[in-house]
């Protein structure tokens, strides 16, 4: 064979088996789109701009830049080899079997920490029409809801966040124009509304005259640093595209296209309409706690849009949760392959839905009605989860580019050809690694509140050793031969 033209193991190709490979270019699109487009955009965006002001505009810019580097080099790799796993097959292949332990075990609580983040947001985004709805009890019903879908078949999935994601990404859309129409075109409209918004000082509301928060940048250098921890876990998801290289058609084909038309989609979705909503309205006058989206049109007079703003908020956080099912069911049915989970998460039906794998990671969960019903201050919940999301997230991305590092030198060793290969390899790797132990830094400072999540870290690595130990002794006991 000639050695610039690469070969892919079949049994990765046919989906490992039991999954089958029905989703569509469309469907691959919109995945990557709506996992990324969401509850981090729609809410968590509040937190971010009051820590830092117009600021974020930028945070959004370099972390967005640090979400290309990291997708492209999981891109080369699912490109090259799709197989079920994404990074835990790498991480498992290339590194060694603690890493694929790690990566795989590490990825399926992180998306069942996100898969809680978007219930719990759903039930708040409730809050706007039923303010006298117990927060549990939404969750109950939304949990119940899309589990059911995701135990139907994976095209159901697809065609399920293929329509939510549509929702809300035309939405967002709509939004970027009908803003900058009303900002440029009709002053009238809206007297206050101006780019000057972005960097002046605020002149009503609760910080008005408050020297901190003049300019573009409102609390200086820390607070710019602060917003990076949510910036980082509204990002999340964007890797999911790797996920479903083993249930995509022609993935060589769709996953490059996919990775490369996200990145910039998701900076056009996140920088466009912040810096469209941050000149509407002048930052100081929103709350943390509430969809920036909704209250500007709520608070400019447009009633009705917001009521509808909500709605697409709403539809938003579902079809992250839809993703987080999805995820969390290949991921477990990947590390069983790979006999770093029970083999009975191998198994799937006929219609190559992996059942025991939606039922365990939903049964996981499931936590968040009992945190619902004893932490009812849905947004308290909500940052609680968030905080312990990221340092998974950091871990994840760290992982995939030590193993794309790892999977390229054995490709050179090869002499093969990568079909994606990954830009500015090995810099770009180094720099996302610096980047990432930056961000923890930053999230270890005493002031930030987050310093325990950091030190969580090491805890949690410790757990998942120990699990690998467990694991490792009980394949040497199998494998030993038997006394006669």
């Amino acid at each position: 064979m000639d050695t610039e033209t690469q070969s892919i193991d079949t049994t990765l190709v046919q989906g490992n088996g039991g999954l089958k490979r029905k989703l569509k270019n469309r469907h691959i699109q919109f995945i990557a789109l709506g996992s990324a487009v969401g509850t981090g955009l729609f809410l968590g965006s509040a937190s971010a701009i009051f820590s830092t002001g117009p600021s974020v505009i930028l945070a959004y810019l370099l972390a967005g830049f640090l979400v290309f580097l990291v997708m492209r080099q999981l891109g080369e790799m699912v490109t090259q080899e799709p197989a079920a796993g994404s990074s835990s097959y790498f991480a498992d292949k290339y590194w060694g079997r603690f890493a694929g332990f790690l990566a795989g075990w590490n990825y399926w609580v992180d998306y069942i920490l996100v898969g809680i983040v978007e219930l719990i947001a759903v039930a708040g985004y409730m809050q706007y029409w039923f303010p006298g709805i117990a927060v549990w009890k939404a969750t109950l019903f939304f949990f119940l809801l899309i589990n059911a879908v995701n135990l139907l078949t994976v095209k159901a999935y697809g065609e399920v966040e293929f329509w939510f994601s549509s929702i809300k990404i035309i939405a967002v859309c709509v939004m970027i124009l009908a803003g900058g129409y009303i900002l440029f075109f009709n002053t009238g409209l809206l007297p206050g509304a101006t780019i000057k918004n972005l960097w002046d000082a605020p002149t009503v509301g609760m910080f008005a005259g408050n020297a901190v928060f003049k300019g573009f940048f409102t609390h200086g250098f820390i607070g710019f640093m602060l917003t990076f921890p949510m910036i980082i876990f509204a990002f999340d998801g964007v890797e999911l595209v790797g996920i479903t290289a083993a249930e995509t058609e022609n993935p060589q084909s769709i996953i490059p296209k996919a990775i490369n038309q996200v990145v910039f989609r998701i900076l056009i979705f996140y920088v466009g309409s912040l810096a469209i909503l941050l000149s509407l309205y002048h930052w100081s006058n929103l709350s943390p706690s509430d969809s920036p989206f909704v209250l500007i049109f709520d608070k400019i007079g447009f009633k009705y849009v917001a009521w509808i703003l909500n709605f697409i908020v709403f539809t938003a956080a579902l079809s992250v949760y839809n993703s987080c099912i999805y995820c969390n069911s290949r991921m477990l049915y990947g590390l069983a392959l790979q006999k770093n989970a029970p083999k009975i998460f191998t198994k799937t039906n006929k219609r190559g839905i992996p059942v025991p794998s939606i039922l365990v990671s939903g049964a996981l969960t499931f936590s968040v009605v009992p945190l619902s019903y004893f932490v009812p201050d849905w947004i308290k919940a909500f940052e609680i989860v968030i905080s312990f999301s990221v340092i998974c997230v950091i871990t994840n991305w760290a992982i995939i580019s030590i193993s794309q590092l790892k999977f390229r030198k054995q490709k050179n060793l090869e002499n093969t050809k990568p079909i994606f290969p990954s830009p500015f390899y090995p810099f770009s790797n180094y720099l996302t690694l610096v980047f990432l132990v930056f961000i923890l830094f930053t999230m270890s400072v005493p002031t930030f509140g987050m310093a325990k999540q950091v030190i969580a870290l090491p805890l949690w690595i410790l757990v998942v050793y120990i699990g690998y130990s467990l694991v490792i002794r009980k394949d040497k006991n199998l494998n030993q031969p038997q006394q006669s």
